[in-house]
C-alpha cells in the first residue's frame, strides 16, 4: 500500500526546518500529502500558599501557548508551501501525554516523520516521548537527526530479526524501500546461527524483489553487541536510512527498551524506521 498522507510532528521552542525539508521531499516523491501536527501541555500549577496566581497569569500563560502553537502552524505551512499540494494543520494543548495525542491523530497518516525528542529535565510541556510514540502509534515512525534536511534513500539497511516487529516494519516500510537505489537485509547471528539467518534474509530478500525492491542479503557474524555491530554495518553499506521493528516494554508506567531499539532511538548521524 502506497503512503498517501505523511504526519509530520513539529516541536514547539525550536525550528523543525530540518524535518520539514525531509518531510516536503518525501511527500513529493510519494506524491503524498502532509499532516502537521504540535502539541503541548499547560506548565504545572503548584497548590498551597505560596502558590497564588491570578487569572490573568493563567490567561497570560495561556496566551502564550496558543501563540507557540501559530508559530509552529506558520513555519510548517512556510516549509511545503509550493511543494506540497494538500496541507493540513492539526494542534492541540492537552493535559494528557503529548505522544497519547500524536499517536491517537495518526489515524489519518501512513508514515509519522518527527524528531529525536530531547527532553528538558524542568520542562516537558512541550516534549514528545519518541520512545512512546513508536510503541503506540500502530503506524510506522521516521525519526530523523536534528542534522539531516534530506533524505537521499540511495542505500536502506533493513535490520532483520525473526520476529514479529521485523515483519511488520518491512511491510510498512515497502514504499520507502521500493524507491531505494539498494536494500541491503542483514542478520546479526552467532557464529552457530550463521546458516539459519542467511536462510532468513535470502528468503526476505527475494520476497521484496517480488515487490520491485532492489534487495539484497546477508548474515553477519555477532562481535560484541548488537547495537554497535549495527551501527558498523550501516557505517559500512553508507545507509541513508535503517528500517527496524521496535522491541520495549512497559515498566512503571515508562517504555524500557531493549538495547538496539534503544540505541536506534538515540541515533544522530542517520534516519530511523521504527515500527512496532
Amino acid at each position: 500500500m502506497p503512503y498517501t498522507t505523511l504526519m509530520v510532528h513539529l516541536e514547539l521552542g525550536r525550528s523543525n526546518a530540518g524535518l520539514l525539508n525531509v518531510a516536503s521531499d518525501l511527500a513529493e516523491r510519494l506524491h503524498a500529502g502532509v499532516i502537521g501536527i504540535a502539541a503541548c501541555q499547560p506548565a504545572p500549577i503548584g497548590y498551597g500558599e505560596e502558590y497564588v496566581l491570578s487569572g490573568d497569569l493563567v490567561q497570560a500563560a495561556r496566551d502564550e501557548l496558543d501563540r507557540e502553537l501559530k508559530v509552529a502552524e506558520a513555519e510548517f505551512r512556510g516549509g511545503l508551501k509550493g511543494k506540497v499540494e494538500s496541507v493540513e494543520w492539526r494542534s492541540t494543548i492537552t493535559f494528557g501525554a503529548l505522544s497519547d495525542y500524536v499517536a491517537k491523530e495518526a489515524r489519518s497518516a501512513d508514515l509519522i516523520l518527527t524528531r529525536l525528542s530531547t527532553p528538558d529535565l524542568l520542562d516537558h510541556t512541550r516534549t514528545v516521548n519518541t520512545g512512546g510514540l513508536v510503541m503506540q502509534a500502530g503506524r510506522p515512525v521516521l525519526v530523523a537527526p536534528e542534522a539531516i534536511d534530506t533524505l537521499k534513500l540511495d542505500q536502506i539497511l533493513v535490520a532483520w530479526k525473526d520476529t514479529r516487529e521485523a515483519r511488520r516494519a518491512v511491510v510498512d516500510a515497502l514504499p520507502l524501500l521500493q524507491k531505494a537505489a539498494q536494500v541491503m537485509v542483514a542478520e546479526i547471528a552467532a557464529e552457530a546461527d550463521q546458516a539459519a539467518a542467511q536462510t532468513h534474509v535470502e528468503q526476505v530478500a527475494a520476497w521484496l524483489q517480488r515487490h520491485g525492491v532492489a534487495a539484497a542479503a546477508m548474515a553477519s557474524l555477532a562481535i560484541g553487541d548488537d547495537a554497535s555491530r549495527l551501527s558498523q554495518l550501516a557505517l559500512e553499506h553508507d545507509a541513508d536510512l535503517i528500517v527496524a521493528g521496535a522491541y520495549g516494554h512497559t515498566r512503571l508506567q515508562e517504555w524500557a527498551f531493549g538495547g538496539v531499539t534503544r540505541d536506534l532511538l538515540a541515533r544522530k548521524d542517520r534516519c530511523v524506521l521504527l515500527s512496532h
